[in-house]
């Protein structure tokens, strides 16, 4: 197989390399736990010509998992090789070369730990996802599977669920999306990989949760109550695994940092100036001894479960909706004026439009070039009024662009002229006449687009609770951008540091909310309602940037709900903060009475992450 039969790429720098690509099957979904069961990679040089290819079956020494899916048995599985033995033939496949995968993240990880249990390197610097890439491009399939993008793209497949067959599949799929990605100018969501050798790096062992709700701080003299959360410094006669273990068997919340709705700290040494100790002085907090503590133990009283909590408002059929942004995290700085301005004028939550209304823009992707933040900003709420989507990059399914004053001089222009796009001054946004009959439904026409302050029941659905909540924007080049979440209690707090899941720790204790990062533009925070905590009323998804600059040098952020990695979008939002902003709340999905929603936010903040992180309870060192 050629890659060379579509395109060839070696003249063109940002389209060059050399790629490795790889498909795994494997004993289940969790990297750190699940086995590789067979792999299959295949070389292409930067002209497409096909290098190498290598396929083997693995004996992973466990149960293979959904032999279902797979269809690799253990007896099948018995005589193949360990992964230890053929580890250095992968490696040499892998050196030198961009590893591109059908959601990279997930054979990544599965290759990282194989080869941290082998005691080796895995010599990977960079890879490359095709489902990033596609998102990028935004063919017209029905969704972006591995089998819906071969059929647009016309890949046979043979063989599901087969390495060697699903590899060669994908060099069809890669072969046509990186055409598509010259042929639009769209720049390649390369990923750095940093050296994963060490197993350690996989997160920690699920914490339990504690089923009581927290009464408050604890008062002097008086009991401790079930739920209250109670951190732990410096040295203690009792082993500190078994103070915490009786705690948590009281029905305690045992954290490991200190935020001023921690009900007591336990220390022998108050004036030991640790970290503990000074938040705990700085936020008034309640500081007892071992011995006050292991008495208090004793007799601690009953608390509320979180279950048994009686909503604030019971939610009503026919009531109004809910204010239109939620407030901002306790203890947070106000919202910038411009923001706050901005808030004034969203009106109250809603579902939007039937999918299928007959607004002026309704099968429209438009984008918007030039002109201030304010001015480029009001023009793509505007396109969201009129019933279309506004496009934050150039991709196949945009369908019209605006023009301010500046914009003629945007790279993308030539590409735009090329495509024979239309372009539009910014009174075209005010006509009233509606869309030419000939204009093809756009992609995700399916898709309910949000205003900001937009609210949608999520439905449900087979995935059984499964959100993908993914947030993207235009290419930057010299600012980095942060994806956080964090699971959010009755009070708005955190109620353990391991709530809040970020870059440096991407999965929450019970792996109920992991952070998934597929390129430099896109990080997607995948949720499984399932699973969370009975403390957990509210997921919490915003943006931070790195150093001096704001979400006005960055432009729109755009934010999909999907049911899965590659299922089409449920519900999107186009979102723009003020031009000082620093930190943007994006979404979040909470619960309303039984059902669980989604809210398009947008509400921007000039603080950075870290007064954010301190507003949900969470300690930062």
């Amino acid at each position: 197989m050629s890659l060379a039969t579509a395109l060839d790429v070696s003249h063109l720098p940002d389209y060059a390399y050399d790629w490795a690509l790889v498909d795994v099957e494997t004993s289940g979904l969790v990297a750190r736990r699940d086995r590789i069961l067979s792999i299959a990679v295949l070389t292409f040089g930067p002209d497409g010509t096909q290098t190498g290819e290598y396929s083997t079956l693995l004996n992973p020494g466990c149960d293979p998992g959904p032999v279902h899916i797979h269809g690799l048995t253990a007896e099948r599985l018995s005589g193949a090789p360990a992964f230890e033995h053929v580890a250095g033939r992968i490696g040499a496949l892998l050196q030198g070369r961009v590893m591109v995968a059908h959601n990279a993240q997930f054979d990544y990880d599965f290759l990282a730990h194989e080869f941290a249990r082998a005691r080796l390197r895995l010599p990977v610097t960079q890879r490359l996802c095709t489902l990033a890439l596609n998102r990028r491009v935004e063919p017209p399939s029905a969704d972006l599977s591995l089998a819906s993008l071969a059929a647009h793209y016309g890949v046979p497949q043979m063989s599901a669920h087969d390495a060697l067959d699903d590899a060669r599949v994908l060099a069809g799929i890669f072969r046509s999306s990186l055409s598509e990605a010259a042929r639009l100018d769209v720049p390649l969501p390369l990923v750095p990989c940093p050296p994963r050798q060490d197993p350690k790096f996989a997160p920690n062992p699920p914490k339990t949760p504690c089923t009581y709700r927290n009464p408050g701080r604890l008062t002097p003299g008086d009991p401790l109550v079930q739920g209250m959360k109670i951190a732990i410094t410096g040295e203690t006669a009792t082993a500190r695994a078994e103070l915490v273990a009786r705690a948590v068997a009281s029905g305690l919340n045992v954290m490991s940092s200190v935020s001023r709705h921690t009900s007591a700290l336990v220390t022998n040494d108050a004036a030991s100036g640790s970290a503990k100790a000074r938040r705990a002085i700085a936020e008034g907090v309640t500081v007892i001894d071992e011995r006050t503590f292991l008495t208090l133990l004793g007799e601690v009283r009953s608390g509320t479960p979180h279950e048994n909590q009686t909503p604030k408002k019971t939610p009503d059929p026919k009531e109004a909706p809910e204010a239109a942004v939620p407030a901002a995290p306790p203890t947070a700085p106000t919202p910038s004026s411009a923001a706050t301005a901005a808030v004034a004028d969203v009106p109250a939550p809603r579902r939007t439009e039937p999918k299928h209304s007959a607004k002026p823009f309704g099968r429209r992707r438009v984008l918007v070039l030039g002109g201030t933040h304010e001015e480029a900003s009001a023009a793509r709420a505007r396109v969201v009024e009129r019933g279309g989507a506004a496009a934050i990059n150039l991709s196949a399914s945009v369908t019209d662009v605006v023009l301010f004053p500046g914009g003629e001089l945007d790279r993308r222009m030539t590409r735009i002229a090329a495509l024979g796009l239309p372009v539009h001054a910014p009174g075209w946004l005010g006509s009233p006449a509606a869309e030419p009959a000939g204009v093809p439904a756009r992609v995700g026409a399916m898709t309910d687009v949000l205003p900001r302050g937009g609210v949608i029941d999520l439905p449900t659905l087979s995935t059984a609770g499964h959100w993908h909540v993914s947030a993207s924007w235009a290419q930057q080049t010299n600012r980095e951008i942060d994806v956080v979440a964090f699971v959010l209690d009755e009070d708005e707090q955190v109620s353990c540091d391991g709530d809040f899941v970020f870059y440096g720790a991407p999965e929450s204790p019970d792996g109920a909310v992991r952070l998934l990062c597929d390129g430099p533009t896109e990080q997607t925070v995948a949720i499984d309602l399932a699973a969370l905590p009975p403390a957990a009323r509210r997921i919490a998804i915003a943006a931070a940037i790195d150093g001096a600059a704001t979400f006005g040098d960055v432009g729109a952020v755009r934010t999909t709900l999907a049911p899965g990695i590659d299922a089409p979008a449920t519900a999107q939002a186009t979102l723009d903060a003020a031009t000082s902003e620093r930190t943007l709340l994006l979404a979040e999905i909470y619960r309303r009475g039984p059902r669980w929603r989604f809210r398009a936010v947008g509400q921007g903040y000039d603080h950075g992450l870290e007064t954010l992180v301190r507003g949900y309870g969470v300690d930062v060192e």
